[in-house]
């Protein structure tokens, strides 16, 4: 039988890759996806929606333990470790259902195995019936990523721990260890505190939270040792020793090498990009630790073959993804397609408090040769926050002061990785301070504090 001959072949369909064929189906193309495990990828599966599943479960727990400062009571508080893991795998696959659904609705045609690249224009993938080959005018690579496992730290689904075995605990930790406080650590770190885990966070970096602004980072830190978090900072995991049932850590922190015992481990430092076995060497596709190099527009330098999402690099997000997809897609097809600018995606992490940023953050900006003027506007100075209960927080905006443009805006709080999205917006629309100021913001709003922020900037803060 012929090989089946698409203008678009996707191999693998997380957020970047279904968004890549659905927007080449929209735009005409004969579109076909392939996917090796899960429909949805890591992101629907295994990371950001079951991920903000459990974090939700612990959310309403923390509220139920405070009844008594909302004039509520609430006796006997509790949870059920296995129905909250039930919920949040449930949640899980209603979405990953979902795309199936919206892969029916444009007519693309899925594949499910293994796929290599033998050529260029070629996909074979090993199927459960076999082989199936097929022809592309253009391969988009969209295979993602997987945690990072570092030599003698290696997960074993018992005691120690990745992201996929914190989703489906075995058990409720008792004592844990957290290694790494980036967005995946201190959200897992953050579940299990919240319901009760004596908990441990060891950061080889400065400070927690590293890729963001210090000043949030130091307000976060302080929110978490309140919460009855261990931080170690500037410190390393050099070995775990595996008992029965207890793990002991050689933490080196200050030079010296201190020894504390666990009984779960989870691993949170970063990940690898998911490029082995496609043949991508003998194409001619440079890698560079792991991840594909890619030009502006996701380009690798062979012709017709682009790469997206988290194989393509940093900054390691879904919705990064998923614009990639749309503008790769768009690109395909001949229209005016705009590459993704890193520094106006915003970050989130979904911790208690919640951080989000987007833009430079303040040592950058100066170490980028800016004058800047800077914002800040705390939480307890808004009447929204103030009745919500969730008076710990901040929102910090950084502008160039000779043009008035938003360089980045950083915040720490409740319900902040759905304010943010209000200076992407801005950023994308080159907003100056001015428009912000002249803005009319709603009133009683946590997003008040964004305008009150760009005011303490230019010296015009009224509530504070």
């Amino acid at each position: 039988m012929a090989a089946e001959t698409y203008d678009v072949i996707v191999i693998g369909a997380g957020p970047g890759g279904y968004v890549a064929a659905i927007r080449a189906a929209q735009l005409g193309l004969k579109t076909c996806v392939v996917e090796r495990e899960h429909m949805g990828g890591i992101c629907l599966n295994w990371g950001c929606i079951p991920t903000k599943a459990l974090l939700r479960s612990s959310e309403v727990f923390h509220l139920m333990e405070r009844a008594k400062d909302f004039g509520l009571k609430a006796e006997n508080i509790g949870y059920d470790l296995d129905a909250v893991v039930k919920r949040s795998r449930g949640v899980a696959k209603q979405l990953s259902s979902g795309i199936g659904h919206l892969m029916k609705k444009n007519k693309i045609d899925v594949v499910m195995g293994e796929a290599t690249i033998p050529a260029k224009g070629k996909v074979s993938v090993k199927t459960d019936k076999g082989t199936q080959e097929l022809l592309g005018k253009n391969i988009v690579l969209a295979t993602g990523a997987r945690a990072r496992e570092l030599p003698g730290l290696e997960a074993d689904g018992d005691l120690v721990w990745t992201y996929k075995h914190a989703l489906q605990p075995v058990r409720m930790p008792k004592k844990l260890l957290v290694i790494g406080s980036g967005a995946i650590g201190i959200e897992f770190a953050s579940f299990y505190n919240t319901l009760g885990a004596d908990t441990t966070v060891v950061e080889v970096m400065d400070r927690v939270l590293p890729v963001e602004d210090a000043e949030i980072s130091a307000f976060a830190k302080k929110a978490f040792v309140k919460q009855g978090m261990k931080i170690m900072e500037k410190a390393m995991v050099k070995q775990l020793d595996r008992g029965k049932g207890k793990v002991t850590a050689h933490i080196e922190v200050g030079g010296k090498v201190e020894k504390q015992e666990f009984d779960t481990v989870i691993s949170a430092v970063g990940i690898v990009g998911n490029v082995e076995g496609l043949g991508l060497e003998g194409l001619g596709v440079k890698i560079d630790r792991t991840h594909v190099v890619t030009d502006e527009f996701c380009r690798t330098g062979v012709d017709g073959l682009y790469a997206i999402g988290d194989i393509a690099g940093a900054p390691w997000l879904a919705h990064k993804a998923s614009h990639e997809g749309v503008m790769v897609a768009e690109l395909i097809a001949g229209k005016h397609a705009h590459p993704v600018k890193p520094e106006s995606i915003a970050g989130c992490t979904y911790c208690h408090p919640q951080v989000a940023s987007v833009g430079y953050t303040e040592a950058k900006a100066k170490e980028l040769g800016y004058d800047i003027k800077v914002g800040r506007f705390p939480f307890i100075g808004n009447g929204k926050a103030i009745a919500l209960g969730e008076p710990e927080g901040m929102v910090k905006t950084i502008f160039d002061a000779k043009t008035g443009e938003l360089l980045g805006a950083h915040m720490v709080g409740a319900e902040v990785t759905e304010m943010i999205q209000g200076y992407v917006v801005g950023r994308q629309l080159e907003t100056t301070e001015e428009d912000l100021m002249n803005t009319v913001f709603p009133h009683p709003t946590l997003s008040e504090m964004m305008h009150e922020s760009v005011l303490d900037a230019f010296d015009r803060v009224i509530h504070m």
